[in-house]
């Protein structure tokens, strides 16, 4: 009996890098996509979102998103609520 094997799945996922500011996250997200964001050794260097995309093995792909840092998810202040 031959063996049945499942299809292939073309869909891509999504990833997003989240954390604290200057952790390395635009350093992860340079190094798995291949692009070269600007990276520096203090926070904020990162202001907005960028996407990139990285191949795993066939036709699956994975969109990075490499976030600005953040220290709390939950909003304290007006500016950060309409960030």
């Amino acid at each position: 009996m031959p063996a049945i094997r499942a299809p292939r799945t073309t869909a891509v996922a999504t990833v997003a890098l989240i954390g604290n500011p200057n952790t390395g996250k635009t350093t992860l997200f340079n190094a798995l996509t291949g692009l070269s964001q600007q990276v520096g050794n203090f926070p904020g260097v990162t202001v907005e979102r960028k996407v990139g995309r990285m191949q795993l093995d066939g036709d699956r792909r994975v969109d990075l998103l490499d976030l600005p840092g953040t220290y709390s998810l939950a909003a304290h202040s007006p500016d950060e609520m309409i960030a």
